[in-house]
This record gives C-alpha cells, structure tokens and sequence, in this order.
C-alpha cells in the first residue's frame, strides 16, 4: 500500500484510518542525558536513522546538532509468535505489512 496509488475519498478519513496511519510514524522518542551516555545509539537501535551526521560530529563521536527520527512498531500476527521476537521497529519508510523473518513462523508483521 505505502508504494501504490489508491483512490481514497478524504472525507472518510480519519487519523486512525489506515491510508493516514501508514504513513504516519508510531511513535516519536525524545532522549536527554549527559555526554557519552547512549542516546544516538539507543535512536539507531530503535528507528535504523543515524543521528551523527555532520564531520565534526564523526571526528569527535559525538552529536552535536540535534537528530530527529521516527519509528513504526510491528507486532507478527501469528500468536505461536515467541515474545520478544514477534515485535520489531523500524523506520518509518517501511510498509505497511511484510513477512515474519522467524525460521518457520509464517506471520506478518503489521503496524501495532
């Protein structure tokens, strides 16, 4: 859905109807904390966006412009689907659904 042309009648949207939600991020995360103590990793680990950009940030490791990323959250739709595995994030590029990549699973992975 999120690559193809659909015909959708705006009147009968609303900000929880599918053609909004999927292209929209799940969830937005604000980090604050003290030098060196994991944020940019824990928005990379989360979204995939690389937050250190800029040369100077690379030179000294560190980020100095502030970074923005989104992120959508997946759950498999398969309930024999062990937790933790069954849920995923990624950014918010992604579509809409695709395939578990659990060994034998069979789901898909959908927007929570």
């Amino acid at each position: 859905m999120a690559n193809s042309t659909v015909a959708v009648d705006p009147t009968t949207l609303t900000p929880t109807s599918l053609e909004v939600m999927a292209n929209q991020a799940t969830i937005n995360i604000g980090t604050i904390g003290h030098v060196a103590h994991g944020k940019s990793t824990l928005v990379k680990a989360i979204s995939g966006v690389q937050t250190v950009r800029f040369k100077k940030e690379h030179e000294r490791n560190i980020t100095i412009k502030l970074g923005y990323a989104n992120a959508k959250i997946y759950k498999c739709d398969n309930e024999e689907c062990p937790r933790p595995g069954c849920y995923e994030s990624k950014g918010s590029a992604e579509p809409v659904e695709y395939p578990c990549k659990r060994p034998g699973c069979g789901g898909k992975m959908r927007l929570v």
